[in-house]
């Protein structure tokens, strides 16, 4: 049977319950527009290197399309904590659907909820990154990446896919996944076809194939910094939504708790008065 005295450690509970949530709703709200703001930004510089691209690929052979059977790389973004609802079941969900398990395609997972579901799902998982808790530390997540890649191109692979949650904004997100390597022939032909706006083509004194490597690490950096950033700004949304939910139960338990102390009190008070008013008319009935 509950009392009031359990009743108002519950109350109390509810509150500070409801204030951490509300601390979390606020935190999830500022992150997204910090992952927002960090893709908004990337588009400039993506700018820069894609007008650098454009001289290039007028000087340069454009390296043949080379793909083996069996040599096929996937990193999967995902995050490392929870009360972010299915955020990751539905990311594992869909690269289950593209990927097979028996397929022996190599896997780095990026946050370590990812890589649980991975492993459970039978992919063997490479290795696994920790996913960055803020802005500033994508930079560093993504040069970890890059150089994995690198170790993977000197094993022989060229192909390596990426699969994310797509920020769609208001909490709206869906998985997509996205062919890094080997790069998009058709991109760079596009480019060398596309009229370059301004009165004549820049110079550059490097060597050019040298200068275009550099180009293309930087093209893919951009690509790699952006599926991070979307994923991130993918999962505080989820988690506002969550803290938003967990909230309003929160209030609605709390209002519960709080009639029910309230009843429970007066029906207190009240049997305590009746036992006031049963006692002075004993003490009455004695002295009459």
């Amino acid at each position: 049977m509950q009392t009031l005295e359990t009743l108002q450690r519950a109350i109390d509970t509810s509150r500070q319950l409801k204030d951490i949530v509300r601390t979390m709703k606020v935190l999830a709200a500022v992150s997204i527009r910090q992952y927002e703001k960090a893709v908004q930004s990337l588009g400039d510089y993506s700018d820069t290197v894609e007008m650098g691209l454009q001289v290039l690929v007028r000087h340069v052979a454009f390296p043949a399309r080379r793909l083996k059977n069996g040599e096929k790389a996937a990193i999967v973004f995902g995050s490392d904590q929870g009360l972010c609802g299915r955020f990751n079941e539905l990311l594992l969900e869909y690269v289950r659907e593209k990927l097979k398990p028996s397929k022996g395609t190599r896997l780095l997972a990026v946050g370590a909820r990812a890589d649980m579901g991975l492993e459970s799902l039978g992919f063997r998982v490479e290795e696994c990154f920790f996913v960055p808790g803020s802005v500033a530390g994508i930079t560093l997540t993504v040069q970890q990446i890059l150089q994995k890649i690198e170790s993977w191109q000197a094993e022989g692979i060229n192909e390596v896919k990426l699969f994310y949650h797509k920020h769609s904004g208001r909490g709206r997100y869906r998985p997509i996944q996205q062919l890094l390597l080997p790069l998009d022939e058709h991109y760079f032909r596009r480019l060398k076809k596309k009229t370059w706006q301004g009165r004549s083509l820049p110079t550059y004194t490097m060597n050019p194939n040298v200068l275009f490597a550099a180009l293309t690490r930087q093209h893919l950096f951009i690509s790699l910094y952006r599926a991070c950033a979307e994923s991130l700004a993918s999962e505080h949304g989820q988690r506002l939504i969550s803290m938003q939910l967990a909230e309003k139960n929160i209030g609605q338990r709390l209002e519960q708790l709080t009639r029910t102390y309230q009843q429970l009190r007066q029906e207190t008070i009240t049997s305590e008065l009746l036992e006031v008013v049963s006692g002075f008319e004993v003490l009455q009935g004695e002295v009459s």
